[in-house]
């Protein structure tokens, strides 16, 4: 391969790279915020629609990250999961927003069409999450492994870690701006989709499989799926194993409120989708800048100190917006009123918590991986980071707002649930006994480090 051949191949790959990783983080950022302020704006204020989506499109997501991983395993190839994927939850993304026209586009609407309603929209949701994982979990981040190679690790790295943060702020602030204070939800679908279309169809010819890629198989299909949930070597290292106990203690309490965060910042603190959407984004983009000292931190083998941090930051912020913060108080005009900004200091803080500790605890974990088990130890990663929080999180918000103050009966006799700061404070409480498997992970990771030290003296 000549110079410039070398060139050209090199600048196609990281152009894959950034145009995937960033398409895909911004359609999560649609599926995580954007369809549960979709659900009370369109279909009906109820916290039950919100929940049975969120679980099951992470049930659904993560049966699909292992199905399509052990099936792109055993077949040696990449490539069409992600651009077909990609396209297909491009496609998935604009037919969401049909929904609202079956019940009329009005939330509110009487029991029966909202039932049929939100049966659709949670089928819907749930096939798109299906098929983003496809695309992304299993399809572009296998692609990413199966890539790395020492020479370019380092750029990998810094790659992946801004791809969440640029997708989740443009995700947020631009979301907000197309859905506009007019709850414009279809404007939003449609540029997302048509966007994640484009990329998967322009993907096709540029993403080739690596070279090294060679289907592997241990025995049936379902005999090598059902491997990754041995957890058997999980229990024999038990750092690892009190890690992924602390990403359950915290992310349990957090989804408590994030799943409903949007929608408390619009039906209970009353800002505009675009607003609110201003809110966050301008938070996380603060929040960003500790990501720094966050990784010279861990650089320095200081991981858990990076952790702990932001499991205070947070708890500081939830506990704060739960005892300071109430409807009223604000300017919902403006976001950099002198009134917002207890706010806004608090949203800093709970996102500045969750920066910080899923950037420490995803590289803690990753770091345990046993070389020649990494893809049953991403499995039990994702069990610890996202399905296990997700569905426990979810269903105590769903019972918090249910039996708190927001319930409301409407004009059609139907009972709307609006979220309240009641949220905040169950999440600061239930993050408690993250204390534990936290002191019990770091007590075992500096001992790890001091023997690693004492070893790399008596070798030199």
């Amino acid at each position: 391969m000549t110079e410039i051949q070398s060139r050209r191949s090199s600048f196609k790959y990281w152009a894959m790279i950034w145009s995937l990783g960033l398409a895909g983080q911004l359609c999560w950022n649609i599926v995580n915020l954007w369809f549960n302020t979709f659900i009370y704006a369109k279909i009906a204020m109820d916290s039950r629609i919100v929940a049975a989506m969120v679980i099951s499109s992470s049930i659904l997501s993560t049966f699909s990250t292992f199905y399509f991983g052990t099936l792109s395993d055993r077949l040696g190839s990449r490539r069409k999961f992600i651009s077909y994927g990609y396209i297909i939850w491009g496609v998935l993304t604009i037919v969401f927003g049909f929904t609202e026209f079956i019940g009329g586009g009005v939330a509110g609407q009487g029991a029966s069409v909202i039932f049929l309603t939100a049966t659709i929209v949670v089928l819907t949701g749930s096939i798109m999450s299906f098929f983003g994982s496809m695309a992304n979990d299993s399809g572009f981040n296998a692609w990413i492994n199966d890539t790395t190679t020492d020479k370019n690790r380092g750029q990998l790295g810094a790659a992946l870690a801004v791809h969440p943060i640029i997708g989740t702020i443009l995700g947020t602030v631009v979301g907000g701006m197309l859905v506009g204070s007019d709850d414009n939800y279809q404007r939003l679908f449609w540029t997302v989709g048509l966007f994640v279309i484009a990329i998967g169809v322009i993907s096709l010819p540029f993403v080739q499989d690596a070279p090294t890629l060679k289907p592997h198989r241990e025995g049936t299909f379902w005999k090598q799926f059902f491997s990754i949930f041995d957890f058997r070597a999980l229990f024999k290292q038990r750092e690892l194993m009190f890690a992924c106990l602390a990403l359950v203690a915290f992310f349990t309490p957090f989804n408590v409120f994030f799943v409903h965060m949007g929608n408390w910042l619009i039906h209970r603190m009353g800002f505009t989708p675009d607003l609110m959407g201003l809110i966050q984004g301008t938070a996380l983009i603060a929040a960003m800048f500790l990501a720094v000292p966050g990784t010279i931190l861990i650089n320095k083998h200081k991981t858990p100190i990076v952790a702990i941090a932001g499991a205070i930051l947070n708890a500081a912020g939830v506990l704060a917006v739960s005892l300071f913060i109430r409807p009223g108080m604000g300017n919902t005009e403006t976001v950099f009123a002198v009134e917002n900004i207890p706010l806004l200091i608090c949203v800093f803080l709970v996102g500045a918590g969750m920066v910080l500790f899923t950037q420490s605890l995803t590289m803690w974990v990753k770091q345990l991986f046993p070389e020649d088990n990494r893809g049953q130890f991403e499995g039990i990663r994702l069990l610890s980071f996202m399905l296990i929080p997700m569905v426990i999180g979810t269903l105590i918000g769903n019972a918090v707002i249910r039996g708190g103050e927001g319930s409301v009966v409407n004009e059609f006799g139907i009972v709307e649930n609006i979220p309240t700061e009641a949220l905040f404070g169950w999440a600061a409480v239930l993050m408690i006994p993250l204390v534990v498997p936290i002191v019990l992970a770091t007590r075992l990771y500096f001992k790890r480090v001091r023997g690693e030290k004492e070893r790399a003296t008596w070798t030199n």
